[in-house]
């Protein structure tokens, strides 16, 4: 686009330049950064991009750069494609899934859908290797029109760059719906003051007379393109008073009037000519004058907009401004943009421009048509394929318009929706959904919209109602689609656990006993059952139903489903250990794939997992990884699920400020969205007191979380000897009756080790003397097979404690002070206070600070790093696995080494 570099100097920007100089120094010496630029149009976006990408390049750096356009907007990928085309030749070197999705999504092979969170991933990736042969800067201007899939790779791309010499800067516009840009630093242009519009205007407009001169400052209220247009307009019409009354339209609206002027000044086949340009700013040079050819035009009829620089030819049309544009395009009669938008259809290649001409075909379509409709069906085929989500629901939304039948447009709306959700468009899917469930009783279709409305309920409201929804979608298809059937009532089954709505397990338990599934589906649903009765403290035969999933998941579309569902149940009966192992293969997987909604809650599980094993340190940075991504995918729930084991794991390492703040801060919203998680904060609040010996309070705080509906998930039977203990050590040993019977019920059906030895410890808590000392001997000797840790600490602890109140000081000291040692190694501060307290009383002092491992010692990121290059891994290979760039991945590797002690990867698998 040709902006006002050549008219319009950056008279009054000097602190805007200075951050723009920045972030290209930091970049050149190898600190990456990211910048918006934010203002209504006219402001000096534009100029502003121009003086930096001037600097870049005398300054050596690479310059790759792309402009969104509205009419574009809907074309999938359009803004990648065009800022990376350069360097498609490298696609090569990237990790083979991401080169896949990113040709994909270019058009330039088949394959099979992709998703957009790979294609951001190889954005991030090819930007990175072309930043090897030297510094680079990524300029995109007009984000706001950027079509939705590229302006969220490069988002993702800019929040995740570190250490790499790249500068990312975005030009965007002040829009009633502003665009997202997380984690980026947006700078706000606002209007010029007085004394700099002023002398702005002296510069493009000097001898304009008084009281003109000040009409047009007050006017165009310090937009910089006003005060030139506007005075040079009125400059140029020779004005001599200002007694036209000031209107009272925005600037920009006052700018583009006075562009539009200028194009009616023009000769009428240079207006025919400029609007032919306008419609379809993309097409190549030659469409463009076949299409002015078409309409009795000819070439030189764009000569007096060229002399005027209103354009500018090189290979493309480029509008001086994109306002210059609007008007050209907005202004024109609804008959004449018809009939361009025709003869653009006309001149498009039926194969090579498919997708281009079929949106001119729409957009020249004023009443339903089904040829129209079906060419724009396949552009939403095409759009699948490439992963390009909201072209897909732009697509569906506009063949769904302009179809004359009822149940085709219901179908196309309800495709519409999927894709719009899909895309992050929550309002949106929820809208389409609901106008194609008023258009139908087909069931097929009625249920898809339902589905999609409980996704779309899930993330905004609540869960329950996602359970709601698909139960009857379930129901509507249950006979004829039995395959749609089961994927319903496993979203029902996760949904309403989630909400802890018993009510509508035992109404998914229902459907699913009278429910013949498929073959695929039926160890899945068998699975959920069991979940069921587990939630209804009928553990009999839930453990059997549960373990039928554990041989490997048949492939397929129930793959994940099969994968997902064995993992919880396997924690549900406390299988541990073959569940972290499990679930971890299923984390590479969904990360090699780029299946990214299922890596947030397969990090929760593998969390989850992790922290009942003890393995705190690993739960740490896979709960903080699953937040992380859950922000950068706008996944409400599941973020506050990974918080939620945060304040948990918090609470164990004793770090009282942290855990109280964090729980503050989302439980509200935690208790509504994923109860059960919520009920895992709230028992890591108790274990925080117990730990710190407040037993009454710890008491009353576990028995609020055991009675709660959240807590009435098998997940929370694990909270029940903590329930016990505060009881016996409050006093109140009545008050483990209840929690004692549904813990021995579990323990007993499941027949686990590390169930069994939870029980063996609570059982000697309430034993009287001469039946304790087997019950805690019984208890030790299987934990130092299974359970972790910290859970054999906590059961020396507590031997510990019953050991020295019976004066037994040698075997009480070596109790206690394993746990002591063993806490210290896990970083649980409180506990470990605990236990010297309890060493104390035989006169011992340890109070010498013990280190909880030189692990603890890194950023979650950091030790994912770490433990993959422990692993042999490259970096290359790292990059790809956690979606950052190889230098990045070195960044963490620098930085974690002398916090380890070591200084060379050769040392690191010893430690990992």
């Amino acid at each position: 686009m040709l902006v006002y570099c050549d008219r319009m100097s950056l008279v009054g920007r000097g602190s805007e330049q200075s951050r723009v100089e920045r972030l290209l120094a930091d970049a050149r010496e190898e600190r990456s950064g990211a910048l918006g630029l934010r203002g209504s149009a006219g402001m000096g976006k534009s100029a502003l991009l121009d003086h930096a990408v001037s600097i870049a390049r005398t300054g050596g750096m690479q310059v790759v750069r792309a402009t969104g356009v509205e009419s574009d907007a809907a074309l999938a990928y359009g803004g990648l494609h065009q800022l990376l085309f350069p360097h498609f030749d490298r696609l090569d070197a990237l990790p083979a899934p991401q080169a896949a999705a990113l040709r994909c999504a270019f058009g330039l092979a088949g394959g099979e859908d992709t998703n957009r969170f790979l294609i951001a991933a190889g954005t991030l990736s090819l930007l990175a290797e072309v930043a090897e042969d030297a510094p680079l800067l990524c300029v995109i201007d007009d984000l706001q029109w950027l079509d939705q899939g590229s302006a969220e790779a490069l988002l993702f791309a800019a929040r995740r760059f570190v250490a790499d010499p790249i500068a990312l800067l975005f030009a965007m516009r002040e829009t009633p719906m502003p665009v997202e840009t997380t984690g980026v630093e947006v700078v706000e242009l606002s209007g010029l003051a007085a004394p700099d519009a002023a002398r702005l205007l002296d510069d493009h407009a000097r001898g304009l007379v008084e009281p003109v001169r000040s009409r047009v400052l007050a006017e165009s209220a310090g937009n910089p393109l006003a005060i030139i247009e506007l005075g040079s307009s009125r400059l140029a019409a020779g004005d001599a008073d200002a007694s036209d009354p000031v209107g009272p339209l925005p600037v920009p609206r006052r700018v583009q009037d006075t562009f539009r002027r200028q194009i009616v000044d023009l000769p009428e086949p240079t207006q025919r000519a400029l609007l032919v340009a306008a419609t379809d700013t993309a097409a190549p040079l030659e469409t463009i004058l076949y299409v002015i050819e078409a309409l009795g035009g000819a070439a030189d009829d764009l000569a007096p907009a060229e002399r005027s620089r209103m354009i500018k030819i090189n290979g493309r049309i480029a509008f001086r401004h994109p306002l210059v544009r609007a008007a050209a395009y907005q202004d024109a009669p609804l008959h004449r943009r018809i009939e361009v938008h025709r003869a653009y259809a006309d001149g498009l290649r039926a194969d090579a421009d498919a997708d281009r001409r079929a949106w001119h075909l729409a957009a020249a379509t004023t009443a339903p048509d089904e040829s129209v409709a079906v060419e724009l069906e396949r552009v939403a085929e095409r759009a699948l394929h490439r992963g390009g989500a909201i072209a897909v629901a732009a697509a569906y939304d506009r063949a769904g318009r302009l179809s004359a039948d009822r149940e085709l447009k219901a179908r196309r709306l309800a495709q519409a929706s999927q894709a719009a959700f899909d895309a992050g468009q929550a309002d949106r899917a929820a809208r389409l959904a609901a106008e194609a469930m008023s258009l139908t009783t087909d069931p097929g279709v009625r249920a898809a919209a339902s589905y999609t409305r409980g996704a779309v309920e899930y993330e905004r409201t609540d869960p329950r109602v996602d359970a709601e929804l698909t139960l009857e979608a379930a129901a509507l298809v249950r006979d004829a689609d039995p395959e749609r059937a089961a994927l319903n009532l496993y979203e029902a089954v996760h949904a309403a656990r989630h909400a802890a709505a018993h009510d509508l397990l035992q109404r998914a338990a229902e459907l699913m006993q009278e429910f013949a599934a498929p073959p695929g589906w039926a160890p899945v649903v068998a699975a959920l059952l069991g979940w069921v009765e587990l939630y209804d403290g009928r553990p009999q035969r839930a453990a059997d139903r549960i373990r039928e999933l554990y041989p490997a998941a048949p492939g397929g579309t129930q793959d994940l489903m099969w994968r997902i569902t064995a993992g919880i149940g396997g924690l549900m009966i406390a299988d541990d250990e073959l569940v972290v192992g499990q679930v971890e293969d299923l984390l590479a997987e969904v990360r090699a794939t780029g299946a990214a909604a299922w890596i947030p809650y397969t990090l929760n599980l593998l969390a989850t997992a992790r922290l009942f094993r003890g393995e705190f340190t690993d739960a740490r940075a896979c709960a903080a990884e699953g937040a992380s991504v859950s922000d950068e995918l706008g996944n409400v729930t599941e973020r506050l699920a990974n918080r939620s084991l945060e304040v948990w794991l918090h609470a164990v390492a004793g770090d009282e400020e942290r855990c109280r703040g964090l729980a503050e801060q989302i439980l509200p919203q935690a208790r509504t969205r994923h109860r059960v998680n919520a009920a895992i904060a709230e028992w890591g609040l108790g274990m925080l007191e117990l730990s710190a010996r407040r037993f009454s309070a710890a008491l009353d705080g576990l028995d609020r979380v055991s009675r709660s509906p959240g807590g009435q998930d098998p997940f929370l039977i694990r909270a029940l000897p903590d329930l016990v203990e505060a009881a016996v050590r409050s006093g109140r040993p009545d008050r483990a009756d209840e929690p004692m019977a549904r813990l021995r019920d579990w323990a007993e059906h499941v027949d686990r080790p590390v169930a069994t030895a939870l029980l063996l410890r609570c059982r000697a808590l309430l034993a009287d003397d001469a039946n304790a000392w087997p019950l805690y001997a019984e208890a030790l000797r299987i934990h130092e097979r299974s359970g972790g840790p910290y859970e054999r600490a906590r059961t020396q602890l507590v031997y510990g404690e019953w050991l020295r109140r019976r004066r037994r000081r040698t075997e009480a000291k070596a109790q206690l002070g394993a746990a002591v040692s063993a806490f210290d190694r896990l970083g649980a501060k409180l506990w470990a206070e605990r236990a010297r307290g309890e060493l104390a009383a035989f006169g011992q002092r340890d109070d010498e600070p013990r280190s909880n491992g030189p692990l603890d010692l890194l950023t979650p990121q950091e030790l994912q790093v770490v433990r993959l290059a422990g692993a042999g891994r490259t970096n290359k290979e790292i990059a790809a696995q956690l979606f950052l760039s190889p230098r990045t991945v070195g960044h963490h590797l620098y930085k974690a080494y002398p916090k380890l002690g070591v200084t060379a990867r050769a040392e690191l698998s010893s430690l990992v």
